[in-house]
């Protein structure tokens, strides 16, 4: 009975990764399908394999810039919004302030504005002061979204943080600065560099502002410039599939190489006080 139930957990299993994995393995085999054979049968396999669509994707547009351009901006908005949110985070939830609970219930509300909301003072904004097209232009907007995210985060993170080592450190004369600095933000460093890993996928994966604000080919980010893969009369479905692939590796690499600090992030709730 018991061999059974494991054969059908493992089927289970293998049926739900399939079904999460499908969407990336059909952009995989359609990248490496020539144009005819994309459109003219449903096959899964291609008779004949070619890379050509990957050569195409490089040299029709300037991916690798559209790269470089979301590596900087998700990078930047990721640094600074655990920055700031780590020291928020703390006055929150280890300092004794009142209305803690409501200013978190706003910190929360505010991430869940939609951005089409918020999008035209932003653009206003970034166009008065001439920040169209350019890193900081995308950056500051991002940031609205990002710095609520972290800060929720982080807040749950620092709250399994047991009190008795604060105090310890108090009556050693510590500051709640040199506390932070020493005690708390190393213990959560699982934590925040989850938080932080979270931050820059959303950064790198946002498509709105990056669409309206950052309107130059040079500029653009990758969502945008993989969604602007278009010819005049027809849809050039290898070139965008093989993109596709090509960006989404960067993020698999950090993923694969720190997957032993985001489970550990991810769990942290369970140390006891």
């Amino acid at each position: 009975m018991e061999s059974k139930n494991k054969t059908v957990f493992y089927l289970l299993l293998a049926l739900f990764i399939f079904i999460v994995m499908f969407p990336f393995l059909w952009v995989f085999l359609t990248s490496i399908k020539q144009q005819g054979d994309i459109f003219s049968s449903f096959r899964w396999f291609s008779s004949h394999p070619t890379f050509e669509s990957y050569r195409s994707a490089l040299t029709t547009r300037p991916l690798v810039k559209y790269m470089t351009n979301s590596f900087v901006i998700a990078a930047f908005t990721t640094l600074i919004s655990v920055v700031f949110a780590s020291f928020s985070a703390y006055s929150l939830t280890r300092l004794p302030i009142r209305g803690k609970g409501i200013i978190l219930g706003i910190i929360l509300a505010s991430s869940m504005f939609p951005h089409i909301a918020i999008i035209s003072p932003i653009y206003n904004f970034v166009t008065e002061f001439n920040l169209r097209n350019s890193y900081t232009g995308l950056i500051i907007p991002y940031i609205t979204f990002s710095l609520p995210l972290a800060i929720w985060l982080l807040s749950t993170f620092f709250q399994q943080i047991p009190r008795d080592l604060e105090e310890s450190a108090k009556m050693d004369g510590a500051s709640p600065f040199l506390t932070f600095r020493k005690i708390i933000f190393p213990l959560a460093a699982p934590g925040v560099f989850t938080t932080a890993i979270l931050v820059f996928i959303a950064a790198w994966n946002e498509y709105l502002f990056a669409l309206t604000i950052n309107s130059k080919e040079t500029a653009r980010t990758v969502p945008v410039g993989i969604s602007l893969y278009q010819s005049e009369y027809t849809i050039p479905w290898g070139d965008i599939t093989a993109a596709t692939v090509i960006v989404t590796i960067p993020i698999v690499i950090i993923v694969l190489l720190f997957q032993r600090k985001i489970i550990s992030g991810l769990t942290s709730g369970s140390v006891k006080g």
